[in-house]
């Protein structure tokens, strides 16, 4: 898949919000990583808004578990929202929910 990937970026109440649009492979992954240490220091909650990105390989993952462990570390949590089922239920086996959250919205975060 050479799909281009893009991020969107928003930061509401302290909390950063990065929508996501394309295929999270080691492009993607690193991306995002990159866009969440810009704001680490600032911010303990992360949403991950999915609904335009329906392919996430292990590369990808891989990097949204280092966010999660920073997060976990800082006492901060990540949710995604908008999952794809099929993500939704990779996320489910590889049990990335007993550390972060899966939310119905953004809104629901950020309040």
């Amino acid at each position: 898949m050479s799909e281009d990937f893009t991020i969107i970026s928003e930061l509401n109440n302290n909390i950063l919000v990065l929508k996501t649009n394309g295929y999270i492979n080691n492009t993607g992954g690193e991306k995002i990583a990159q866009e969440f240490s810009k704001h680490q220091d600032s911010v303990k909650k992360v949403v991950i808004d999915l609904e335009k990105s329906n392919v996430v390989n292990s590369i990808g993952i891989s990097y949204l578990l280092e966010i999660v462990e920073s997060l976990n570390e800082s006492g901060g949590k990540l949710f995604f929202t908008n999952l794809d089922p099929t993500i939704e239920k990779t996320f489910q086996i590889m049990g990335i929910f007993q550390f972060a959250e899966k939310t119905d919205s953004i809104d629901s975060v950020v309040g």
